[in-house]
């Protein structure tokens, strides 16, 4: 069973993102509040919870989308191949904020990552996962959850989410209600931006 843990985004309790993160780097899985919409992660170093997260989306952990979600772009590196000042100029603008950007992967990615060719890399404007990564010294893999309602698509409620994930996952965190649009995915990687799916972020960055 999960536990439901509140915590504030105007000052995360470390007491609690310790909490969470012990959790993590034991293989569970969390559900957690971002600048977009509610969002299933793990430890992008764990195989096992990542095995886990793929099997909850049904896909195949190969050909998974999942998005790497980063304190900032000082661990970009970590997993992406050099890219060009005029690429690195749009992340700085639009990073931290509700989007997700295709780069390419270079070797250093996760072995269960190694056949993918690119990456898609999130750095939510929200203190909480801020805090949950900088804690955990890596990046959360990280995918949002749909809600199984056509109509709603995503539920903003943490409760309701607590309800239905409690014996799904570890921790689900009470971080307020949520949005219901999901974040603007952009693919840099030809050069050119190119817009994949037009979601809460702005496209004039």
């Amino acid at each position: 069973m999960a536990q439901l843990i509140k915590i504030y985004e105007d000052n995360p309790n470390p007491k609690d993102i310790k909490k969470v993160v012990d959790v993590l780097k034991k293989g569970g899985l969390i559900i957690y509040p971002s600048d977009t919409v509610y969002a299933l992660g793990c430890d992008i170093t764990n195989n096992r919870a990542l095995e886990r997260v793929a099997q909850l989306k049904g896909v195949k952990l190969a050909k998974a989308n999942f998005s790497f979600v980063c304190e900032d772009l000082s661990n970009l590196s970590d997993y992406v191949k050099q890219i060009d000042t005029g690429t690195f100029k749009i992340l700085k603008r639009a990073l931290p904020g509700p989007y997700t950007f295709i780069l390419p992967g270079n070797n250093n990615l996760p072995s269960v990552f190694k056949k993918k060719k690119e990456v898609g890399i999130r750095v939510p404007d929200n203190s909480i996962v801020q805090a949950l990564v900088r804690e955990l010294g890596n990046p959360i893999v990280s995918t949002s959850i749909k809600d199984d309602d056509e109509v709603i698509e995503y539920t903003t409620d943490p409760e309701l989410i607590f309800e239905k994930w409690e014996k799904l996952v570890d921790v689900v965190i009470d971080g307020g209600y949520g949005g219901n649009i999901a974040s603007t995915v952009i693919d840099l990687t030809t050069g050119e931006p190119l817009l994949i799916r037009e979601g809460k972020g702005s496209l004039d960055i």
